[in-house]
């Protein structure tokens, strides 16, 4: 799967202003805080 899941806001402060990063697939960097993580989609839970 090539296509990128998008965050709409830093999980730790909650600035919008968010970049690719270039540390690796699936990371982003807030340039609000600085920090620097990473976004895995796991998949769906089935069902009981």
């Amino acid at each position: 799967m090539s296509e990128r899941a998008t965050p709409f806001y830093c999980p730790y402060c909650a600035d919008e202003d968010l970049r690719p990063s270039e540390e690796g697939h699936g990371s982003w960097e807030c340039r609000g805080c600085t920090r620097v993580f990473t976004l895995k989609y796991v998949g769906l839970k089935a069902r009981a």
